[in-house]
């Protein structure tokens, strides 16, 4: 999806690529099997933090595009996002980028023994250091039968969250930050979150498994 993304495309026809190999490896989509999902990925863009289903929207370049997968093959989950800019403009280059670069911060804290806390409090530094915002109301989770399983993983630094990180864990570890204030609302379709302020989002997502050294990444890095 990421190499077939251009200008001129809607985001239905960026989705049926998603699905075509889907079918070619006899795996599903989770959130369509789980949620009944309107789309077999979810597409999100600009504004639109997660959850944006596949349409007639035109994707157009400057576009900040965030690509979210989460298939099941025999009876396993796995999860996974990017975030696509569709040009070269700076500022949205760097918003991408910093999520990314949060993600690889919490690779770092991501092992047994730490602290799911010690996860949010790395990614809510690099993010706020780069001048940007945490998304509060969502966050990463366990993923293994289903979709989502405990635990859940803020992208903050929560201090609640004293549970230890255990070998074996599999989970996913998501930052997904805003250019602006950080909040967000449920638009009309029932699915989509966008940020409150109109503000730009990005979320970078990989599923790992938690070692005592460093995690096993599942998904693309």
């Amino acid at each position: 999806m990421e190499r077939f993304i251009r200008p001129g495309m809607t985001t239905r026809e960026l989705d049926a690529i998603g699905a075509e190999v889907l079918d070619r490896y006899g795996a599903a989509s989770t959130p369509m099997r789980e949620y009944d999902f309107p789309g077999h990925t979810c597409i999100s863009v600009n504004d639109e933090a997660v959850h944006g289903v596949p349409g007639d929207r035109i994707i157009h370049a400057g576009d900040l595009v965030k690509i979210d997968v989460e298939a099941d093959l025999n009876g396993y989950v796995t999860d996974a996002a990017r975030t696509v800019v569709v040009s070269s403009a700076s500022r949205h280059n760097r918003l991408a980028a910093c999520a990314r670069s949060a993600f690889r911060q919490a690779m770092k804290v991501s092992k047994a023994g730490n602290r799911i806390r010690d996860i949010g409090k790395v990614v809510e530094r690099e993010i706020t250091r780069s001048g940007y915002s945490v998304i509060r109301q969502l966050c990463g989770h366990g993923v293994g039968r289903k979709a989502h399983e405990p635990p859940s993983i803020p992208n903050y630094d929560e201090p609640k969250r004293r549970e230890r990180l255990t070998e074996g864990l599999v989970m996913t570890v998501e930052p997904i930050i805003a250019a602006g204030s950080g909040h967000v609302f449920a638009a009309g379709d029932g699915w989509t979150l966008r940020t409150l302020d109109g503000s730009l989002s990005a979320h970078h997502e990989e599923t790992i498994v938690i070692t005592r050294a460093e995690p096993i990444l599942l998904t693309t890095g």
